[in-house]
Formats: structure tokens, C-alpha cells, sequence
């Protein structure tokens, strides 16, 4: 199904169930020397105590002499990125209905101390029914009482206390999810530049601006997101509730085995 640096995916079956997923293989090797042993533990860790239908399940891992193999939860879709990739922007019904269900991920992270810390188009991965599932849990961290200072994550959708090294909370990621909706309405993110070192100021000092197919309660979403201070930064209930995701995210319905509901519409274009 693809190949990564650490190794390939491959689509798979359960013999006795037929069950079809996602089979990841590592190299140790790879991973040794790239130094990220302790990103991948952490990742397992923490991806397959998650139950939630928008976040990729782990069903199981092993490991062999030179390999180690994760037994995913197969999204037929792939990653939003190639869906952005192919449409350069997306509507606004996809956009709000992946901000929402984004949101609604996240939501289940932090209410479990788990903060993402790496919200990307790259990092969400789609179902057979458009539905997001949000995967790679490397960066992400478990989170009691005290608050976190490492940099980490993606340079486009780096917060500003991030860049400023100073201490953080979980609201890094509700910046990433107003980068998001900002980058699926234009086709690029926000503060993107050819120099680093301007992308960090020009997020430091919220300096962005909309081309003018964005509708102003689209703007207005994301302005409430990308705050400067985090505690003025919207909660991803509200941006759930906001007026513009309630007129366009078509959210998609579980059964009570996280399965999709069949039928349910998923509207990717605003006709």
C-alpha cells in the first residue's frame, strides 16, 4: 500500500474472521538509527489503549530479529493529504465536516491527558465513507498536571508558545485544527513561507491573510483558533458548535461498534 522511511504498509487479511487491515513493517535497524525507539513505544503505548471511531485503531503488534509489525485498522481513503493534493482545496461541507470530526478525536484525547502534538492533512487518514480517522501517534504525549516544553510536530503548524519555548497544555492542539481548516479552504497553510526562520515570526505574530473565496464565518472560525494566547483559543466544543461548521460539517453516524452507517451522505462538493 505505500512505503515509508522506517519501512512499508501492506493490505492484509484475519485468516479466521477475514478481517481486512492495514500491516505495518518496521526495521529496527531504521528506527535505531534515526534514533526514534522511544517515539515508536510511545506510540504504540498510547494508540492502542484508544477506542474512539475517529481515531485509527491498533489491534496488536510483535516483533521479529530485525523487524516489528502493527496490525492497523485499514482507512480505504488514505490520507486527507493526497485528497487535498488532488482537489488543491477542499469545499467548505468537507472542510467543516473534517474539522468536526478532528475535533471530535481530539476531544477524546485530551478527556484521556493525551495531547497530539502533530495535526496534519498527512496524520488524518480517511475511510471507505470519508469518514476522518486520525492516526500517527508519534509525537503524541501523555499529560498530567505538569505542562510540556518540548518542540515537536510540524514547522507550518508549530504553535507560537511552541516556537517560543516556553511551557504549553493541550491547547497546541486546537492552534494545529485552526491551521487545518485554514489549509483545506486555500491549499496551503497559513503562515507558510520559503524561510523558517519568517514562518516562525510570522506565527509568533498571528500574521496571515485570507484570499477572498473564504467566507467571513469561515474567517471568523479560524481567527477564534489561532490566538497568540492560548487560553483565548477556542475549545474544540465550541469550534464544533460554531455557526459556520453547524451549517456545512455533515458529521458521519457509528454504530456501536465504531462501524460507519452505511447510506449516511457524504457530500464532498457544495452543489
Amino acid at each position: 500500500m505505500g512505503k515509508g522511511k522506517f519501512g512499508s504498509v501492506y493490505l492484509a487479511r484475519e485468516k479466521s474472521k477475514k478481517y481486512i487491515v492495514a500491516l505495518k513493517l518496521l526495521f529496527k535497524s531504521q528506527l535505531v538509527n534515526n534514533q526514534v525507539e522511544k517515539q515508536l513505544q510511545r506510540e504504540i503505548e498510547i494508540q492502542s489503549h484508544l477506542r474512539n471511531p475517529h481515531i485509527l485503531r491498533l489491534f496488536g503488534w510483535w516483533h521479529d530479529e530485525k523487524k516489528i509489525y502493527l496490525v492497523l485498522e485499514f482507512a480505504g481513503k488514505g490520507e486527507l493529504y493526497k485528497e487535498l493534493c488532488s482537489k488543491v482545496k477542499l469545499s467548505e461541507f468537507r472542510t467543516a465536516t473534517v474539522v468536526y470530526e478532528v475535533s471530535e478525536a481530539l476531544k477524546y484525547c485530551h478527556a484521556n491527558n493525551i495531547i497530539h502534538r502533530d495535526i496534519k492533512p498527512e496524520n488524518i487518514l480517511i475511510g471507505l465513507q470519508g469518514e476522518v480517522k486520525l492516526a500517527d501517534f508519534g509525537w503524541s504525549v501523555r499529560t498530567p498536571s505538569k505542562r510540556r516544553v518540548t518542540m515537536c510536530g510540524t514547522l507550518d503548524y508549530l504553535p507560537p508558545e511552541m516556537i517560543e519555548q516556553k511551557d504549553y497544555n493541550y491547547k497546541v492542539d486546537n492552534w494545529t485544527v485552526g491551521v487545518l481548516c485554514y489549509e483545506l479552504l486555500v491549499g496551503t497553510p497559513p503562515f507558510e513561507t520559503n524561510e523558517q526562520n519568517e514562518t516562525y515570526q510570522r506565527i509568533v505574530n498571528t500574521e496571515y491573510k485570507f484570499p477572498s473565496h473564504v467566507t467571513p464565518r469561515a474567517q471568523d472560525l479560524i481567527k477564534r483558533i489561532l490566538q497568540y494566547q492560548a487560553s483565548r483559543r477556542l475549545e474544540l466544543e465550541q469550534v464544533q458548535r460554531h455557526d459556520w461548521i453547524r451549517e456545512h460539517a455533515i458529521p458521519h453516524r457509528f454504530d456501536e461498534d465504531h462501524f460507519p452507517i452505511l447510506g449516511y451522505p457524504y457530500k464532498d462538493t457544495e452543489n
